[in-house]
């Protein structure tokens, strides 16, 4: 099984993706690793992606996720996949792929950006992510306003995911 954790920046894939990770033994991989330095250079410079600029980086994670696939390893993405047409591209030729939407209201977003330090996504960047975001129409939303925890635990529930157990939790 595959999972893609998507939404804006700040929204808390990579946060929530840890929580899954360290439930379910699943590696978690962040879209910001398969980025170019161009393009971090670009958003740390506050200028917004354009689509040439994604399609090498939506392509090599697409390769990762078929490699995972063949490899019958179950894995968790933290991507923002915003747009439908990068969401087709990034899933391509993927079975068992689940897209679960972590859906933020801009004010909470904004404030969680603003409080983040040393990373290249600027808060002034976020609204060029809500106007381009196209909600999924085949995802699993989940109100990020609740905590890494209960969003990891409706995850698991929702998407009927076993965690792993860990020695002296199940006495």
């Amino acid at each position: 099984m595959m999972v893609v954790l998507m939404g804006v920046s700040g929204v808390g894939k990579t946060t929530v993706g840890e929580v899954l990770a360290q439930r379910t033994g699943w590696h978690l991989y962040d879209a910001d690793q398969f980025h170019s330095v161009q393009n971090i250079e670009k958003m740390r410079s506050g200028v917004a992606l354009e689509d040439v600029d994604r399609w090498p980086w939506l392509d090599s994670m697409n390769a990762m996720l078929l490699q995972k696939q063949t490899e019958h390893q179950s894995v968790l993405l933290a991507c923002s996949a915003l747009k439908q047409k990068y969401r087709d591209r990034l899933g391509h030729g993927c079975r068992d792929l689940h897209w679960v939407y972590l859906k933020g209201v801009f004010d909470l977003i904004r404030q969680r950006l603003e409080a983040r330090k040393n990373h290249y996504m600027k808060a002034g960047l976020l609204e060029s992510q809500f106007a381009a975001l196209e909600e999924p129409r085949d995802a699993l939303v989940v109100d990020v306003v609740q905590t890494p925890n209960a969003i990891a635990d409706r995850i698991l529930c929702q998407l009927k995911i076993e965690p792993i157990r860990t020695a002296g939790l199940d006495q």
